[in-house]
């Protein structure tokens, strides 16, 4: 697919994509990635950090190669990140409360998060000593990847969207970018939510040490946001990563590895991970963002309890049918 498409976007099309209901399935790649050239445009980067039209076109089909084609970590998983970002980031009204600077770092840094994601998660790097895991001493391999892969395409001159900066801007968006990408680690789940429920009361959009936790908590959210979407969204994707996961336990036992228990075609069904996940991860994640975004309520939250509910009841069949 090439960026240069003549699809024309339609104004119902750029109202929808600011949406969190918005529906992946129904775009071509080549689609999604004018989609993505949408994105950025309507944020007013071109203008903000003077980048060339062709070169944002460069390096958004970059990015599109540095994605495999595995189940779930691909391309259309980094086009829903971005895109549940870019919906964030209008229903929060972030553009009047943090720089073109930051906005740019939190959607590039969901375009880059997984960028050539192998298919087989940190745990299975470290245990299978893969060329990964030796390379980032065992710390968060594969986001260490996503971000090298990422500096490594803008250091192409023809896909290198931030030439124009000064260097003090290109610092800072660097810097913030390894970070936020750093974020989505789940092993650093618990540790970055407890220090936004800290500041989270005493919020302050000028403190830098705030902002930059925010940052990471968008990220993450929109990492793991799929269950905010209708259902006949979301599913999908669940079905996606049961493939993802149970492609590694089957590499594990081959290979003699300890074998993920998450991830166990013997041992996890559909709803009983599905449950966990979001009363575990999700409930808590997203209410403590609606805090300070109370706006985000209907479009976050009661979408995921929905979730809950479809798939504690699926949990409840599941039983009685063992039973009977």
């Amino acid at each position: 697919p090439c960026c240069r498409s003549s699809l024309q976007v339609t104004e119902e099309v750029r109202e929808h994509l600011k949406t969190p209901i918005f529906d992946n399935w129904q775009w071509e790649e080549a689609e999604m990635l004018v989609l993505l050239q949408v994105m950025f445009t309507d944020l007013d980067f071109l203008t903000a950090l003077h980048i060339e039209l062709d070169v944002l076109q460069n390096f958004l089909f970059e990015v599109y190669c540095h994605y495999n084609s595995i189940p779930f970590h691909n391309f259309r998983h980094c086009f829903c990140v971005t895109q549940m970002m870019y919906g964030l980031i209008w229903l929060t009204d972030l553009r009047s409360k943090l720089s073109k600077l930051d906005l740019f770092t939190m959607l590039a840094s969901a375009l880059c998060h997984d960028l050539d994601h192998p298919g087989y998660n940190n745990v299975y790097q470290i245990n299978a000593k893969t060329d990964l895991a030796l390379r980032y001493n065992d710390i968060s391999p594969l986001e260490n990847h996503h971000c090298a892969v990422a500096f490594g395409i803008l250091s192409k001159p023809e896909c290198n969207i931030l030439k124009n900066l000064t260097r003090e801007q290109y610092k800072q968006i660097r810097g913030a970018m390894i970070k936020c990408i750093l974020a989505t680690d789940m092993a650093r789940h618990n540790e970055i939510l407890n220090k936004f429920k800290t500041i989270q009361p005493v919020f302050d959009f000028t403190n830098k040490d705030h902002k930059e936790v925010l940052m990471k908590i968008m990220v993450k959210v929109s990492d793991i946001s799929n269950e905010v979407r209708p259902m006949a969204v979301a599913e999908p994707w669940l079905d996606c990563l049961l493939q993802e996961f149970f492609n590694q336990s089957d590499t594990e036992k081959l290979k003699g590895l300890p074998v993920t228990p998450f991830m166990d075609r013997d041992k996890v069904s559909k709803p009983s991970c599905q449950t966990s996940f979001i009363r575990f991860v999700l409930l808590p994640l997203f209410t403590e963002l609606i805090k300070l975004f109370p706006c985000l309520e209907q479009h976050i939250l009661e979408p995921v309890r929905h979730a809950l509910e479809y798939y504690s009841d699926m949990e409840r069949a599941s039983k009685e049918d063992k039973r009977t």
